[in-house]
């Protein structure tokens, strides 16, 4: 027997400007009277991801980072095109599938909006080397509760590292903000996107001040 799950994808999309790249996202409802724009990334196409890459980089290439830093899975390829734009070769993915080299990994516990449960960020001691008194940027796609991002930073400095900037391509709603603190100082995104309540029509809407 197979288990029928409701599709959550509401049929709406929201278009915003991600720093001169438009881009329609699915509207995806998370509950019944909550539903937030889903950005997939990977599913954008090699000349998005080269385009965020390009202007990241351009925010903190004054700031000479010696290493970017960025969270599995949908934070690789903006890790890797930052790298990429600034003329760096080596960057650090802090993963979070316990992998058997991850054994002895330094760990960190997240949560995240669009993911079930409590989960872990790892880091692989043999990228220590590579973080310890270094000048670090931390990168991923999008900061909704910020618990992941904060939980990046937790492990980039366990590791020795100085954490210049937070690079994301998108900032959704406001939670992110209580949960980072004074580290929000250090966050440069693309574009914004609310979160969303539905409406007595049966249409979704940006919630006021988010």
């Amino acid at each position: 027997m197979t288990s029928e799950t409701t599709d959550p994808r509401t049929g709406q999309n929201w278009s915003v400007d991600v720093s001169g790249y438009p881009v329609d996202l699915p509207i995806v409802a998370i509950k019944p009277d909550f539903a937030i724009s889903l950005m997939m990334v990977i599913d954008l196409g090699v000349k998005f991801g080269e385009h965020v890459g390009r202007k990241l980089a351009a925010k903190f290439a004054p700031l000479k980072p010696d290493i970017i830093v960025g969270t599995a899975t949908l934070g690789i390829p903006v890790a890797i095109e930052v790298t990429r734009a600034l003329g760096l070769d080596n960057y650090v993915i802090l993963q979070k599938s316990p992998k058997i080299h991850l054994a002895n990994a330094l760990e960190q516990k997240i949560s995240s909006i669009t993911s079930k449960g409590e989960q872990r960020l790892l880091l692989d001691r043999a990228a220590i080397p590579l973080l310890e008194g270094k000048r670090v940027v931390v990168v991923d796609d999008v900061v909704a509760s910020g618990s992941s991002l904060k939980g990046s930073l937790e492990l980039v400095r366990k590791a020795g590292a100085e954490v210049l900037g937070i690079g994301v391509v998108l900032t959704e709603a406001r939670d992110w903000q209580e949960t980072l603190g004074s580290d929000c100082d250090l966050i440069q995104s693309l574009a914004h996107i609310p979160q969303f309540s539905r409406t007595e029509g049966l249409t979704w809407e940006p919630i006021p001040g988010t």
